[in-house]
């Protein structure tokens, strides 16, 4: 395998730099890139798994979004996009209607009311469309840093960080700063990931999280990147106790990756 991706063998628990405090400020941002390279070659279809086909649509998913899974949104926004297809219509809403559509998502009522209240701003300060710039997204109801992120990478090609908590917890786990508060993870993992590729980033290290780096138990013995990681041993490093914890269609391709 090339030096630029992370070697396919296993360290002893602890027996990281990073884990021992001793990684160097030049070797952080070079594990972070040769992370990202692998994770690209382990995960090349990574992407947003929410269901749109216009930024409008991406924008009130990702708002529905929040404390639930993007399956579950996935499920009923082909109802909530055809009855409301633009801002105006959103704004005009009845939110008892769109409480009965999205109810299985939680917070309905919450969720409801921000999704009217955004199609109201976008009509009245922004002519009915979704603003590209941060700042903008940011003044929507229901909107952050995370969703106006999620936007401007994936509908609008405007490289940015999603730091959700997959993003969160990953880079806890691979030590890339000791930063808690989301904006300043999104700002020091910045300094270590080309911009360009913030928004693939994003994408691999939470399809990583769901597949392989799982809260409770991570499979680290069967973990790609886990040469490179600090906190390898979280989870089982025998290979195939390891393996029984991959998830998703990319599996076969990962476990074979890692030499498992």
């Amino acid at each position: 395998m090339s030096d630029s991706l992370t070697p396919q063998k296993l360290r002893r628990p602890g027996a990281h730099p990073a884990a021992k405090g001793e990684e160097t400020p030049i070797g952080l941002k070079r594990r972070a890139r040769r992370i990202n390279r692998t994770l690209a070659q382990a995960f090349p279809d990574a992407h947003a798994e929410l269901d749109f086909t216009n930024p409008l649509e991406l924008l009130v998913a990702t708002v529905l979004s929040a404390q639930t899974t993007d399956a579950r949104v996935n499920m009923v926004t082909p109802a909530l996009f055809a009855k409301y297809p633009t801002a105006a219509a959103y704004a005009a809403a009845d939110q008892a209607d769109v409480e009965e559509i999205i109810r299985s998502t939680g917070f309905y009522r919450s969720k409801a009311k921000n999704v009217i209240g955004l199609g109201q701003k976008l009509v009245a300060d922004f002519d009915g469309e979704v603003p590209e710039r941060l700042e903008d997204l940011v003044t929507l109801p229901g909107v952050g840093r995370k969703t106006a992120h999620v936007v401007r990478g994936n509908a609008f090609g405007k490289p940015g960080l999603t730091v959700d908590t997959h993003f969160q917890r990953l880079v806890k786990r691979l030590m890339f700063t000791e930063e808690t508060d989301p904006v300043k993870i999104e700002h020091a993992v910045a300094e270590l990931i080309e911009r360009r590729e913030w928004t693939m980033f994003s994408h691999r290290i939470i399809f990583h999280g769901r597949r392989v780096c799982h809260a409770r138990k991570p499979a680290c013995g069967a973990c790609p990147i886990a040469f490179d990681c600090p906190s390898f041993g979280a989870g089982p490093t025998d290979p195939e106790q390891a393996a029984d914890l991959v998830t998703g269609h990319e599996r076969d391709h990962i476990l074979e990756m890692a030499g498992r």
